[in-house]
C-alpha cells in the first residue's frame, strides 16, 4: 500500500507567481515541492479528504452564525488541462451544500450588455461558502487579448477592474486562491486525441478546442501579462504543472487546505444551554 507522502515544500510558496516570473520557466511535467511518486500522491489525496471536508463544514457552520469568511477557487487553463478533474477529485470531497460552482461559458447577449464583471459578481460566494469558478473573469483579458477583441486601453482598464474587484471580495471576507493549470502543447494534443478515441468522451470534444490550439503561443503570452498585472498580495496567482494529473490534484488540494487553515476555523459555540436541551431530548 502506498504511503501518503506529504509535500516537502508548501505549494503556496513554490507555485506562487512572484516578481520576474515567466511561464516558460515552469516545466509542466514537474512536481514542485513534492518528493513522492504517483501512488504516493494518490494516497495523499485520499488521506486528506477528511480534513478538507471538516474544514469546509466548519466554514459553512460559521457562515450560518454570522461569520463573513468564505473561499473562492479560480481555475484557469487551456482546454483539457484538468479543471474538471480538480472539481471532481478535490472539491468533490466537500459537502455540496457548502459549494457554489459556476462554469463560465461564452457570455449571453444580456451579459454582453453589461460590463464584463457583472455576471462574475453575481456568482461570488456567499458567507460560509466555497466558491469555484471554472474559468472566470480572466477570460475577458485572455481570449480578448489573443483575438484582439479589446484594445490596449480597454485591457488595461480590465486588469485594474479585476484587481479592484478581488480587493473588494477580500474586504468582504473572501480568501482567494487563483490557479492556472499548466499543461504542455504536446500533452494537450495527446488528451484531445484520447477524447476522440473514446466514444464516452466525444461529448467533451469541440472543434473550437482545435481552433484555439492554433493560438497557443499567444495564450501563453496573454497569461504572462495577466500574471504580471493581477498577481497581488491579496490574490496571488499559482501556476500548477498539470501534465501529471495526480500532482495537479494534490497541489490544488494543498492550496485549498492551506487557505482554509489560515482562516482559523472552529465550530460555532452553542447559544443555548446544551445540558438542558439534552435533558429535554432524553425525556421526550
Amino acid at each position: 500500500m502506498a504511503v501518503a507522502v506529504e509535500f516537502a515544500q508548501s505549494p503556496a510558496e513554490v507555485l506562487r507567481v512572484g516578481s520576474g516570473f515567466t511561464l516558460a520557466s515552469v516545466d509542466p511535467d514537474s512536481t514542485p515541492g513534492y518528493p513522492g511518486a504517483k501512488a504516493d500522491g494518490k494516497a495523499l489525496l485520499e488521506a486528506q479528504d477528511a480534513r478538507m471536508a471538516e474544514l469546509q463544514e466548519k466554514l459553512f457552520a460559521q457562515g450560518r452564525f454570522g461569520s463573513p469568511k468564505r473561499l473562492l477557487l479560480i481555475l484557469q487553463a487551456m482546454d483539457t488541462a484538468g479543471k474538471g478533474g480538480i472539481v471532481s477529485h478535490v472539491v468533490g470531497a466537500m459537502d455540496p451544500q457548502g459549494v457554489q460552482l459556476h462554469a463560465f461559458k461564452a457570455p449571453t447577449d444580456e451579459e454582453k450588455s453589461h460590463d464584463f464583471l457583472w455576471r462574475i459578481e453575481k456568482q461570488s460566494p456567499a458567507a460560509g461558502m466555497v466558491g469555484v469558478f471554472d474559468r472566470s473573469h480572466y477570460e475577458d483579458v485572455l481570449i480578448h487579448r489573443v483575438h484582439g477583441w479589446a484594445d490596449a486601453s480597454e485591457l488595461e482598464r480590465r486588469y485594474a477592474a479585476i484587481n479592484d474587484f478581488e480587493a473588494r471580495l477580500a474586504d468582504q471576507g473572501t480568501t482567494i486562491v487563483k490557479v492556472m493549470l499548466n499543461i504542455s502543447k504536446d500533452e494537450q494534443k495527446e488528451r484531445l486525441v484520447a477524447r476522440l478515441d473514446d466514444p464516452s468522451k466525444h461529448w467533451k470534444y469541440s472543434s473550437g478546442d482545435l481552433a484555439e490550439r492554433a493560438f497557443w503561443d499567444d495564450y501563453m503570452d496573454a497569461y504572462g501579462v495577466a500574471f504580471e498585472k493581477t498577481s497581488t498580495d491579496t490574490a496571488p496567482w499559482h501556476v500548477v504543472p498539470a501534465n501529471k494529473k495526480w500532482y495537479a490534484r494534490i497541489a490544488v488540494q494543498q492550496l485549498l487546505l492551506d487557505a482554509l487553515e489560515s482562516l482559523q476555523l472552529d465550530w460555532p459555540k452553542a447559544d443555548f444551554d446544551v445540558a438542558a436541551e439534552r435533558a429535554l431530548v432524553v425525556a421526550s
